[in-house]
């Protein structure tokens, strides 16, 4: 093997080597993905007005517990999506005060999807919207904190 041999194969060896490192650093920059990893971030609950002994209430059937009236829980930065079912032999309408989101005026048996996107933590009301406001319970919109805004002991527990 002559000199002209030896530095050609030194540099197939480093370009080889260089290629490798960059394909490397390329997909361990999340740059390569069988699945888009920015999904759309959304809470999704169901809930049905029911009519018990002439008093009417939200019951949680889907992404809520079942008590009456439930406190609802949603983050900021995420849709919420609220699919309203009215199992009641009244007309209904779900009305979160401050947000000014409503759903149509359900008859029994229909159903209606309101989509929020909180920007905001906050806690608002809902209410049955019908010849006035019935209160029925709260909402709230929560933010949660990334783990790199954690300070002192508790970074530490990350």
């Amino acid at each position: 093997m002559n000199f002209k041999d030896k530095k050609l194969i030194i540099i197939v060896i480093v370009s080889g080597l260089i290629g490798l490192a960059s394909i490397i650093g390329f997909i361990g920059q999340g740059n390569v993905r069988h699945v888009e990893i920015f999904w759309q971030e959304k809470v999704e609950q169901t809930l049905a007005f029911e009519d018990i002994n002439g008093q009417v209430q939200i019951v949680g059937i889907s992404g809520v517990g079942g008590d009456p009236n439930p406190h609802l829980i949603s983050r900021t930065s995420f849709a919420y999506v609220l699919t309203i079912i009215n199992n009641g032999d009244r007309h209904h309408r779900f009305y979160v005060d401050g947000l000014d989101i409503q759903t149509d005026l359900l008859e029994p048996g229909q159903q209606d999807i309101i989509t929020i996107f909180p920007t905001e933590a906050g806690t608002y009301k809902y209410y049955d919207k019908r010849e006035g406001l019935e209160y029925l319970g709260i909402l709230e919109i929560i933010t949660v904190v990334p783990s790199d805004e954690f300070t002192g002991f508790l970074r530490d527990l990350i």
